[in-house]
């Protein structure tokens, strides 16, 4: 059969439901084999939203997700993605196409070395030069793309080899079972666990990744051990659980940091260190015990004392056969800091004030979705409120990016989040930078008639780096600029825009726009006035309780 055929029945063969890129002429072949396939195709406006719902289809499904662009400039539009997904722990291919290499009467036009290029920041990249070798390629790529830690991954196909013929034939899909941990260190960590006066839990996106909530649970609820997580940590475990203390948005200094630095022994589930530090490990400080699928990655501010390295839900479990609440143990001052911590969260989130302060947003959208709603960030500053302010009661169902935190990928994630979540409501918050950033994506929206609502976090600026800019004493420069309208932009894709003049406004607006169908953009003004004050000078004199 034809090499082209042949390579879109392997990605049937992975179970790929989707493709999502913009074809070039070097993929037509590719193109028309989709065409007589099963797999759907989602044509977007830019490759870079390709990328993005890819990366997030495979963090949300834990299969890779596959995008397609042309040779050159397609090309390179998917970098920031495949970093995105790299770096994220999310599984991706990325298919591109290249001209002849057999023969090519074009020169140099539009030639990248794609291969090279991606080699830094995928797991696998290769270049198809004949259509026997394809089903073993597609088989690798799958395997590496998921296996621990999950990413991205590449094949380019040129020209010329799609239209080859090729031995009809793929691969199975091989199961893997991830091994058990040691015994001796289960062993171990229990006997740390046993001795410790007042341990800590802390949960991150390696357990967000492979489902461990079950496990989690459990052993919090055997054990009593309190428990925080990392920014992709959140919703492994019920955040209304009354052992959680809360999340560690900032990497020092905030309330909850009181009792990080409290503990003797904190037990680090599925920690990356990709992702900010959720805390900083210091010489003779806290015993850290690591559980992951993989030994710790050590740096200045990690090297903990006991790795335990195997399937994450498999090791809790054991632990949670192993250990019971100990006498010993002392959590009164970790619910101390919880309440010193829930005090000051709620403080302002039933602020009236118009525009509104982020903390009153969060609180706002929060009420509004069920329990399974989805929020997807883009990557600004209301991205620490959300994180700090924003409780999840289940996985996945706050989407942010801790870890390359691109500008850009906010609306394509939502996009694909209601994709393959029809049924569930799904809200994608962007800053006004990020939001412009793959602002085209609304036509995308449109035509795939999705029930979507879109809020523009809006302040005219980069307001991230306005913060961070006050925050080290510089005045105020180089970081505002003019938007369009947001209401007629959005009018102008076919969907419906608002602009809310109050407070009450915004809720009434959410509230009706949740449950309509089709794509609703709000464009709201936001105050950052209280970002300094609260983040910067408010935490860095803050006195723990004794």
């Amino acid at each position: 059969m034809k090499t082209s055929d042949l390579f879109v029945k392997a990605l049937e063969n992975e179970g790929v439901e989707y493709i999502f890129g913009i074809p070039g002429e070097e993929n037509l072949d590719f193109l028309n084999s989709i065409k007589l396939s099963s797999i759907r195709l989602i044509v977007t406006r830019h490759e870079q939203a390709a990328g993005f719902m890819a990366a997030t289809y495979g963090r949300l499904t834990g299969k890779p997700g596959v995008c397609l662009s042309t040779l050159g400039p397609g090309a390179t539009n998917f970098v920031t993605p495949a970093a995105y997904a790299q770096l994220g722990g999310m599984p991706m291919l990325m298919i591109t196409g290249q001209k002849p290499i057999k023969s090519s009467k074009q020169g140099q036009f539009q030639i990248v070395d794609v291969v090279n290029m991606m080699r830094p920041i995928t797991k696998y990249t290769k270049q198809v030069v004949h259509g026997n070798n394809i089903a073993a390629i597609v088989r690798e790529a799958f395997r590496l793309a998921t296996d621990e830690r999950p990413g991205a991954v590449h094949i380019e196909l040129p020209e010329d080899i799609a239209t080859e013929e090729a031995e009809d034939f793929v691969y199975p899909v091989a199961t893997t079972r991830r091994p058990d941990a040691d015994a001796l260190a289960i062993s171990m960590a229990l006997d740390m666990l046993k001795e410790a006066k007042m341990p800590l839990l802390l949960i991150g996106a390696g357990a967000n990744r492979k489902r461990a909530s079950n496990a989690l649970t459990m052993f919090i609820e055997k054990t009593g051990i309190p428990f925080f997580n990392t920014q992709m940590g959140k919703g492994v475990v019920d955040e209304r659980n009354e052992a959680y203390l809360g999340t560690a948005a900032l990497s020092e200094h905030d309330f909850l940091h009181c009792a990080i630095d409290r503990a003797d022994v904190i037990i680090n589930i599925g920690h990356d260190v990709i992702e900010k530090p959720p805390f900083f490990m210091k010489k003779g400080g806290s015993k850290v015990i690591h559980i992951n699928f993989q030994p710790a990655q050590i740096d200045p501010v990690y090297f903990p004392q006991l790795d335990v390295v195997g399937d994450i839900a498999t090791s809790i479990h054991r632990l949670t056969q192993g250990l019971a609440k100990q006498d010993h143990w002392d959590f009164s001052y970790f619910y101390r800091v919880k309440e010193e911590v829930q005090i000051r969260l709620s403080r302002y989130s039933e602020d009236t004030r118009f525009p509104m302060l982020p903390q009153s947003i969060v609180n706002k959208i929060r009420l509004v979705l069920d329990d399974d709603g989805i929020v997807t960030l883009d990557n600004g500053i209301y991205k620490v409120w959300f994180a700090r302010n924003y409780l999840c009661y289940e996985n996945n169902t706050l989407l942010l990016d801790n870890a390359l935190a691109t500008m850009g990928a906010g609306l394509p994630s939502a996009m694909l989040a209601k994709l393959i979540n029809p049924d569930r409501k799904v809200i994608s918050v962007c800053g006004d930078g990020g939001f412009m950033m793959n602002s085209q994506e609304l036509e995308t929206a449109v035509r795939l008639k999705l029930d979507l609502v879109i809020i523009i976090i809006n302040d005219n600026a980069y307001g991230m780096i306005k913060w961070k800019q006050q925050g080290m004493g510089f005045d105020n420069f180089g970081l505002d600029y003019n938007n369009p309208d947001f209401v007629k932009y959005a009018e102008s894709y076919g969907a419906k825009g608002y602009r809310p003049t109050s407070h009450a406004d915004f809720a009434d607006i959410l509230r009706t726009t949740i449950n309509e169908k089709g794509v609703h953009l709000i464009d709201l003004a936001v105050d950052y006035s209280l970002n300094h004050s609260i983040l910067n000078e408010g935490l860095k004199e803050k006195i723990c309780i004794l």
